[in-house]
C-alpha cells in the first residue's frame, strides 16, 4: 500500500484499504494469468486446428482464436477493475 498520508486513509479506514487493496491486487493478478493462460492456449489449439486441417478448418481455428483472444482481453478488463476496487478508485474507464 502506497504511503498516504491523507485524513482519511489512518485508523479502521486506512486499516479497511490496506485490506481491500491486498486482496484486490491479489485477485486482480491471478485473473490476470488465468485469463493470459486461458488465451494462449486457446489461441494455440485455434492454430493447432487449422495449420493440421487447412483452409478446411481455418474458420473453426480463427473462430477459437478470436473467442480465447476476447476472453483474455474481458478478463484483463475485470481483473482490473477488481484492482481498482480494492484500491478504492472509482469511476469507470473507457477503453
Amino acid at each position: 500500500m502506497p504511503i498516504n498520508t491523507s485524513e482519511s486513509d489512518v485508523g479502521v479506514t486506512g486499516a479497511a484499504k490496506f485490506v481491500t487493496s491486498t486482496v484486490g491486487n491479489t485477485v486482480g493478478g491471478l485473473a490476470k494469468t488465468l485469463g493470459g493462460v486461458t488465451g494462449a492456449a486457446g489461441r494455440g489449439i485455434g492454430d493447432t486446428i487449422t495449420g493440421a486441417t487447412g483452409s478446411l478448418g481455418k474458420p473453426l481455428g480463427d473462430g477459437l482464436n478470436n473467442a480465447a483472444t476476447g476472453v483474455e482481453s474481458g478478463t484483463k478488463r475485470v481483473a482490473q477493475g477488481v484492482e481498482d476496487a480494492g484500491q478504492w478508485r472509482g469511476g469507470a474507464k473507457r477503453f
